[in-house]
């Protein structure tokens, strides 16, 4: 096993190359950024068909009311993505480029969205079609993304512009210099999807679901999600946040089938579609990934060790709101033997479970999206429209993952205390040893030992701040990094520090970023340390990365998480 943990190990290099790649960090971020507009229009659909599961059915015009804002929320999804996704990628690109040459991210976005609709959007009898501006249309949002920030580099590379006499403002020649690369971006939507539509007689965007479909297919059934959350949970195993490899490359179908599931289940049809984006938050990732959600409780109630139990009691409540670094780093689980083992079963289980459940059973799917931080069996019960299967699915779940992480646990846990008790007679040697020898007493009749032992845990006043710090801590859902905010946060109250704190997601940060004196890297986008040196450089920001066991200590005790700040400022 530990031959194989080496193996692994030596594969991290790989893994971080390809958490880092541009095309991929651009699609997480598209979707971060419009995240809040999905969970908004999420809100509003629950509150127009849950009830319905209790027999009340609201008045036809607020039900219309609550079904219009949904549609021009989540029905919209695909075209606010393709902006979002441009941008991100767009800013991405301008870190590589040449000083002096870059991309403008608000044209670029524009031109995306233009692309976006040239590639998905039918005109219909004076009006047009808007059955792929949602999530059916993430694949072209994506598509019009890429080609379009690519024109804008190649335009800005081969100055391929419009030049403006000096005495221009600079707004009006910065307008004059995008007509090229803008006009290019969407002459090349236009050229693709005359293309398509005149040999396939369809709107690009349904030729590639169309022709993806296959894919997808194959990715939703036991082999396919075995293999999307088996990877996750082994790259994070090895110390790299899987998901943020693994979901750029689903999120446009696992969005797409709940929209998908919602039609099926509203025509009286079963929600079939398993591989969505609640099967990862609520069943193949339960509790975080690895599917965790057991653990803590393991350690709390049934481990002997010290440790084990410190870790379970501070790591319940984080992993109970699917936040499971305290456990992964503190335990630890990452890179631990013991654990490779249920890390990486217990998600596929899971999900080959729920696919069971659909296929077999009957039960819907998930035909909701809900917050990622919404306890896991809420989450299943509620994103599958709240049926008892759902409910009998998620006791199962429990209860079987429980028995996968038990027998592991109790070996780490034996490991432990064997070490804990070897511990202890190592002390009391010592103590022993200590008093066997003579006593040197001063005037007070105190230990000269006790005396510099008292000394050496007296701390160095910790050095006054000329102005304050505002520090910005990032990771990768803004759950991990909220811990460390806090912490900051208490321990600038209680020690009178003038440091404040923020918490946000990696992907988030850009237009942020220039207000803070100090970032902060949490543990699981420490791979991201070189490219976002090159924004802190340029905006004179102090940036410190932290490892794991580290990063859960800081989080625990809020003087060490001043102390951390302070010491990267002096």
């Amino acid at each position: 096993m530990n031959g194989v943990i080496k193996q692994i190990e030596k594969g991290k290099p790989f893994f971080e190359k390809i958490s880092r790649n541009i095309y991929l960090g651009a699609i997480r971020d598209g979707f971060l950024a419009a995240m809040p507009v999905i969970l908004f229009a999420s809100m509003f659909i629950l509150v127009a068909a849950v009830p319905e599961v209790f027999g009340y059915t609201w008045p036809e015009n607020v039900s219309t009311w609550l079904w219009k804002v949904y549609n021009y929320s989540m029905g919209i999804v695909g075209l606010l993505v393709s902006a979002t996704t441009a941008r991100s990628l767009s800013e991405s690109v301008n870190r590589r480029m040449p000083k002096n040459q870059y991309i403008n991210s608000t044209s670029a976005m524009l031109a995306s969205i233009v692309g976006f609709l040239v590639l998905s959007v039918t005109q219909i009898d004076g009006g047009f079609s808007s059955e792929y501006l949602g999530t059916k249309g993430l694949l072209a949002a994506f598509v019009s993304a890429f080609i379009t920030v690519n024109l804008y580099k190649f335009c800005a590379l081969k100055n391929i512009t419009i030049k403006m006499p000096k005495e221009v403002p600079g707004t009006i020649s910065q307008t004059f210099k995008d007509v090229f690369p803008f006009a290019f971006s969407v002459l090349a939507m236009v050229i693709m999807d005359l293309i398509v539509r005149g040999t396939l007689g369809v709107p690009f965007a349904e030729a590639l679901a169309t022709l993806l479909s296959p894919l997808f297919t194959a990715a939703d059934g036991y082999l396919g999600i075995c293999i999307i959350w088996g990877m996750m949970a082994l790259f994070w195993f090895a110390g790299v946040h899987g998901p943020s490899i693994v979901e750029p490359a689903i999120a446009a179908i696992i969005y797409a089938n709940v929209a998908t599931n919602l039609q099926l289940h509203d025509a009286g049809e079963q929600a079939s579609n398993v591989l969505t984006v609640g099967l990862g938050n609520f069943v193949g990732t339960m509790g975080g990934t690895g599917a965790t959600l057991v653990v803590p409780f393991i350690f709390l109630l049934l481990a002997r060790s010290k440790q084990l139990k410190a870790v379970g009691k501070a790591s319940v409540v984080p992993v109970c709101f699917a936040v499971n670094e305290p456990l992964l780093f503190a335990a630890p689980m990452i890179l631990n033997p013991y654990f490779f083992i249920p890390f990486l079963m217990t998600p596929m289980i899971n999900v080959c479970l729920f696919k069971f459940f659909v296929d077999v059973i009957g039960m819907n799917s998930f035909i909701y999206v809900l917050p990622w931080a919404t306890p896991a069996p809420i989450g299943l019960i509620l994103g599958t429209g709240m049926g008892l299967w759902a409910l009998v699915l998620a006791i199962l779940l429990i209860v079987v993952d429980f028995l996968i992480y038990l027998p592991f646990c109790k070996a780490y846990d034996n490991e432990l205390l064997a070490k804990e008790a070897k511990n202890a007679e190592l002390e009391a040697a010592v103590g022993v040893s200590r008093a066997a020898q003579p006593a040197m007493v001063g005037a007070t009749g105190t230990d000269t030992f006790a005396i510099m032992n008292n000394n050496a845990q007296v701390e160095e006043s910790a050095p006054t701040l000329e102005k304050s710090i505002n520090v910005l801590v990032l990771c990768a859902g803004a759950g991990t990094s909220a811990m460390l905010a806090n912490a900051l946060t208490e321990g600038a109250k209680q020690y009178n520090v003038p440091i404040t704190a923020s918490a946000g997601a990696y992907g988030s940060h850009y237009e942020i970023m220039k207000d803070f004196d100090m970032v902060i890297l949490a543990p699981q986008v420490g791979s991201y340390y070189d490219d976002i040196k090159e924004d802190t450089d340029r905006l004179n920001i102090k940036l410190a990365a932290t490892k794991g066991a580290e990063y859960i200590n800081l989080t625990r005790n809020s003087q060490k998480a001043i102390d951390f700040v302070l010491e990267q400022v002096k």
